[in-house]
């Protein structure tokens, strides 16, 4: 019997060859070239930000016409998920982009479309118009789900610009969950990735696309061993339903939960830590409407046992509205089960390519409908500023993220259909009023148009 050291299994994946593999997937793989029109304003406020940061070194010029802006340029990394054209990358790669260009491996470059985009879960869909007969060659689609946890796996893309650098590896972990504002299971791994690495593929030995590269974890800006991708599965789900209705739909159980200790495991009498403590649950949600109580521990969902808080998050992510639910929770020392419907999430999520996303004037701010019980609690109607761009028309005029728009030039603003409808309505340029709520008291503010 012969032992399998730490050492013996590390040089087993760094001597695995890639190389038939790099060279039969490389044609699906694309880099992004992304530019965006910055005006003088703009600039000069990133370079008192620069300045500041630099202590007054790596200045930059600012123009001196606003006729003339300054163009900055990004670039990332896509890969074909069809033969007619379709790319996957990051919404991170592609946002505020003017213009979107894909440069492919044998330096044909090509004009691409934003087909819709989805910050929560970074995935972004791009198009590119193939003339008669062309095909492009779409890399093959594996099962995350599958993806075991020690696997080999490989990176190709375009970190600093190096274009088809590839870059090899095993999986470190699943499932990792950064946010509840961020509804992707990412997969763990050791592949160096570094800026321009963003948006590319993550293989498994077959030549399957497994993951997405979106992020790394950094105390530098580069890569320190800590790599995350966005599993294929949850990304193809995004691709199908920004391609089919432009909109992304998401589940709602309205629950806030977090993870047991080992004291919260003594208090509520677990043999181990393990569960979903639920904190709270909201008003009028699928939760609440299924029996759910603040206090309760959810120990699986639908069969499946729930170790972490976010196990529960990922599975419900997974999930869509109208999907049944049932739930094993222990109450005051006793397990029961409950069952119920999951709703719709609300969202601030629209195809960039659909007329009702795109508003005559952007304001640069991001919106979501508010719950049943935000309304309550203000009593009034509105939507939520959830971002604000520091140098779009919304935060030259005071908006901030918290802010509940309930009125947009005379008129009464209920959800973000309201708001995009009346934004295609205003001027092209003076001063509109917006009613605001601000910790809870209302306020008017001047929205100046340019």
């Amino acid at each position: 019997m012969v032992a399998v050291t730490a050492n013996s299994a590390q040089a087993a994946v760094t001597t695995m060859d890639f190389s038939n593999l790099v060279t039969a997937v490389s044609p699906g793989v694309a880099r992004v070239n992304v530019t965006k029109e910055i005006s003088e304003a703009e600039l000069a406020k990133a370079q008192q930000i620069e300045l500041l940061r630099q202590f007054f070194g790596n200045r930059v010029n600012i123009p001196r016409s606003q006729s003339q802006p300054a163009i900055e340029h990004n670039y990332g990394t896509a890969f074909f998920v069809t033969d007619d054209g379709y790319l996957l990358t990051n919404h991170h790669v592609i946002e505020g982009a003017d213009t979107i260009t894909v440069t492919l491996n044998d330096r044909t470059e090509l004009d691409a479309t934003l087909v819709g985009s989805d910050e929560r879960s970074d995935v972004a869909v791009l198009k590119v118009k193939a003339p008669a007969g062309t095909r492009y060659p779409a890399l093959p689609i594996g099962d995350s789900n599958a993806v075991r946890v020690g696997e080999p796996v490989l990176a190709i893309g375009s970190p600093f610009g190096f274009d088809y650098s590839a870059s090899a590896g095993i999986v470190s972990a699943k499932s990792r969950n950064f946010s509840r504002d961020i509804s992707v299971p990412f997969i763990q791994t050791d592949v160096a990735l570094n800026p321009g690495n963003s948006g590319g593929p993550l293989f498994n030995q077959r030549g399957e696309v497994i993951g997405i590269n979106s992020r790394i974890f950094s105390g530098t800006g580069g890569y320190m061993g800590l790599s995350f991708s966005i599993p294929i599965d949850v990304a193809m789900d995004i691709y199908n339903q920004l391609k089919d209705t432009g909109e992304v739909s998401r589940a709602y159980l309205g629950v806030f939960p977090q993870d047991i200790d080992r004291n919260l495991a003594e208090a509520y009498h677990l043999e181990r830590p393990k569960g979903a403590l639920l904190t709270k649950v909201s008003a009028d949600s699928p939760a609440q409407m299924a029996g759910l109580k603040s206090g309760d521990i959810i120990l699986s969902y639908n069969g499946h046992e729930i170790s972490l808080a976010s196990d529960l998050i990922n599975d419900v992510n997974r999930s869509r509205p109208n999907d049944r639910f049932e739930v094993d929770v222990l109450r005051a020392g006793k397990v029961i089960k409950l069952q119920g419907t999951l709703g719709l999430a609300p969202t601030d999520v629209t195809s960039d390519d659909m007329n009702e996303a795109v508003p005559t004037v952007r304001l640069g701010l991001r919106l979501r409908d508010m719950s049943a019980e935000e309304k309550r609690h203000l009593n009034s109607l509105g939507v939520l500023i959830t971002a604000v761009d520091p140098t779009g028309l919304a935060a030259r005029s005071g908006l901030q993220p918290g802010d509940v728009i309930t009125n947009l030039h005379q008129v009464p603003i209920s959800n973000v259909t309201d708001f995009a409808t009346t934004v295609r309505q205003l001027p092209k340029e003076g001063v509109v009023t917006i009613e605001v709520i601000r910790q809870g008291l209302p306020i008017i503010i001047g929205l100046r148009i340019e």
